[in-house]
């Protein structure tokens, strides 16, 4: 359920940042679904395994996510990683959590997750580490905290500034 709330966040996110081509994609989005009994699971941060310099390898968890502590402008903090999201997205208490005031940010992008509809604000994260690969200047959204937990979801906008990254063998391995 997390893992779906956060999907959608950063898939509303997109929406409204690349305008009306996502529309249509929004708007199947909310149409209402019939409700499923799911098995929730707390999934734990695997270490990341230090490969060679610059390059890190996160485990899947049991249910084929990829979780890790990440540290996010000097403070630690759980990561979800999604190759289906295009930026990185907190809520405003992680936010607060790793520096970032809250009381300057403008929220003006109307944002629908699975928690209902909420509002984001554009911010840029001075640095976003996992192990040794080191990214500066990480594009990100910060959204209303009853839209997302306090489990950052880390999208392209931090994997597209890697040298390169793949999944293989359920692992998922960066490079930087």
């Amino acid at each position: 359920m997390s893992r779906l709330m956060l999907l959608v966040g950063a898939v509303a996110i997109s929406a409204v940042y690349f305008g009306s081509k996502a529309e249509d994609f929004m708007a199947a989005l909310e149409k209402p679904a019939a409700p499923k009994e799911i098995e929730v699971q707390v999934a734990q941060a695997e270490p990341a395994t230090l490969g060679p310099a610059g390059s890190e390898i996160i485990k899947a968890t049991g249910n084929g996510h990829f979780i890790a502590d990440f540290d996010v402008n000097g403070r630690k903090i759980r990561g979800l990683v999604d190759t289906g999201a295009t930026f990185v997205a907190m809520n405003e208490t992680t936010a607060r959590q790793v520096g970032i005031g809250i009381s300057g940010l403008k929220f003006k992008y109307a944002v629908n997750t699975a928690n209902g509809k909420t509002e984001a604000a554009h911010v840029s994260l001075s640095r976003v580490e996992l192990g040794s690969i080191r990214v500066r200047d990480v594009e990100a959204f910060v959204l209303r905290d009853k839209s997302l937990d306090n489990t950052i979801l880390v999208g392209m906008s931090f994997l597209r500034k890697l040298e390169s990254f793949k999944i293989e063998d359920g692992q998922l391995y960066l490079k930087n």
